[in-house]
């Protein structure tokens, strides 16, 4: 073996005939790694050979490294960056690195189910009258003029709705744009009949109450789960269905009243086909 002269920046080893060393090549060999990558580890300080020969440059690694490489690899293959292998490899208290990353990990995975469960809603639509999948969003505060009933039956909506309009228009009321008209279900369960409503349309301001009409504001709703329905609302229960199932698969907990939002309807489309509702549901 040529006389080799430690690198200043390299480990000395006074007892080198005894111990066995291997070339780069053979190293980056029997450990499954590239060259290019053992020369990355030695620029970053991570791995530093034993010996560098001054004349050609070879790098010379032992056997005993095979470890600390292992442990570079597996850490990288964790997700930590250079900077935080150099820190644990320097003596950083380890554990506290990996409950980290186990965090953030957890937060990935969280991540990403929730979009592999957007792209089933998404193939899932199809079997359905869905115009869009589930998607989970902040619904902004907004001041409203409400009219709070107890209905028979949710066909009572449709004769609501032009009475709490000319209320609106006695208060001098301007409606907000875009324009965000909704019912707002008071009561937790399901009901066929006997239900507590309360209607809602966006305006600009709040006006003085009366006894038909009141005027509230709806605070942020930082998180809901979202859904649009195309269609007549005798089939709003497919997509109410296909929303909660997305809301329990998730790990989603239901933490407000449920909304309907109009978007388009007998007022503006000619055929039940073309009509365009929004389901909110508070999640957290």
């Amino acid at each position: 073996m040529k006389e080799m002269k430690m690198n200043q920046q390299h480990q000395s080893c006074k007892n080198k005939e005894k111990e066995q060393l291997y070339k780069i090549g053979m190293f980056a060999n029997m450990n499954r790694v590239t060259i290019k990558t053992l020369r990355y580890y030695d620029e970053q300080k991570l791995l530093l050979p034993v010996y560098v020969d001054e004349e050609n440059g070879y790098r010379y690694y032992a056997a005993g490294q095979m470890a600390q490489l292992h442990r570079i690899i597996a850490l990288k293959n964790m997700g930590f960056s250079i900077d935080d292998i150099r820190k644990i490899i320097d003596g950083v208290e380890e554990k506290s690195f990996l409950l980290e990353k186990k965090q953030e990990i957890l937060k990935e995975i969280a991540v990403f189910t929730d979009k592999l469960s957007q792209v089933e809603s998404y193939l899932a639509r199809e079997s359905i009258n869905l115009s869009a999948p589930v998607l989970i969003k902040e619904i902004p505060q907004v001041i409203v003029c409400t009219m709070k009933r107890r209905i028979k039956s949710y066909d009572a909506l449709f004769e609501l709705m032009p009475q709490m309009g000319a209320q609106m228009e006695l208060s001098d009321c301007k409606c907000a744009q875009p324009a965000y008209c909704f019912t707002h279900y008071l009561e937790p369960e399901y009901k066929e009949e006997d239900i507590l409503v309360e209607i809602c349309e966006a305006v600009t301001e709040k006006k003085q109450d009366s006894g038909e009409i009141a005027f509230k504001v709806f605070p942020t709703v930082p998180m809901a789960a979202c859904i649009f329905h195309k269609g007549s609302y005798n089939t709003l229960h497919e997509s109410y269905a296909m929303l909660l199932q997305y809301i329990e698969k998730n790990g989603y907990e239901i933490c407000g009243n449920i909304r309907e939002s109009y978007i388009d309807g007998v007022w503006n489309k000619e055929t039940e086909n073309e009509w365009l509702t929004e389901i909110q549901i508070p999640v957290k």
